[in-house]
């Protein structure tokens, strides 16, 4: 595995943030603004982050935040604060359904934790940083061989995500959706459900257990994205600003291949 190339990335992974226990429990970064307002103040920006879907988003076993999307965002905000934006973070755990709600209720200002568009989510989202879709995921002893016998089954999914929606197309009368995609997982390898829907790189993480298949075809493509609150247009500026400057560097490469990822185009 390569290391880092930026003397960025090497800030940021010094200065790890260890996470907070659970639910709504916010762990401070380190972060420092380049800048001053007018008050001498910087505004501080709440990332909600559901650490339940590796390889974007997890937990070490020290209870630590990892991943893509926490390694990317440390990198997006360590940009902004050499690049003059006058911007504190954190983070806040909390489970994937109840992010946009957060957003919406001004208790997170920004959601980094997998988001795929959907236009019925109320949100603003960002430019692209990853290009995926939705597959099922089966035991690896699955007499389960094609999606086409997905039709009727017992299917699981995480509550709130785009895998709900395709999994109540295939399956509307059987489909379980859980707040935690371990759950789901866990509920699959015990043989209460015959397929739990996810994104590709979850379903190739979880593959590489040897406890698990994934079938061929994607069921719909995707696109990830940050999201933040309907009219916040000026912090979705200058995440946009930054997601440019990430996307067009090594780094960003780095980060992909360290989790397994493709990188988008």
């Amino acid at each position: 595995m390569k290391k880092f190339v930026s003397a960025a990335i090497t800030a940021i992974l010094a200065l790890s943030l260890t996470a907070c226990g659970s639910g709504s429990t916010a762990s401070t970064s380190a972060s420092s603004s380049a800048a001053s307002s007018a008050s001498g103040k910087a505004q501080n920006i709440v990332i909600g982050i559901s650490p339940d879907y590796p390889p974007f988003d997890d937990l070490t076993t020290s209870g630590e935040l990892t991943g893509f999307d926490y390694d990317m965002g440390e990198w997006l905000f360590n940009w902004l604060d050499e690049n003059g934006y006058n911007y504190t973070h954190e983070w806040k755990q909390m489970s994937f359904d109840t992010i946009i709600s957060g957003i919406q209720a001004d208790q997170v200002d920004l959601g980094i934790s997998g988001f795929t568009y959907d236009k019925d989510r109320k949100v603003l989202f960002s430019d692209t940083y990853y290009e995926s879709g939705q597959v099922a995921l089966v035991a690896a002893d699955s007499k389960i061989t094609s999606t086409d016998e997905l039709k009727g089954a017992n299917i699981g999914c995480q509550l709130g995500t785009t895998g709900e929606t395709v999994a109540e197309s295939l399956s509307p009368d059987h489909t379980t959706a859980v707040e935690d995609m371990g759950i789901a997982v866990e509920t699959l390898k015990s043989g209460g459900y015959d397929a739990v829907i996810m994104d590709i790189a979850v379903a190739k993480n979880y593959e590489a257990t040897g406890s698990f298949k994934m079938l061929d075809g994607v069921l719909q493509d995707e696109s990830t994205h940050i999201i933040a609150k309907e009219g916040n247009t000026e912090l979705m500026d200058a995440i946009n600003k930054a997601l440019a400057a990430f996307k067009a560097s090594d780094d960003y490469k780095t980060l992909t291949s360290k989790y397994g990822l493709e990188a988008a185009e």
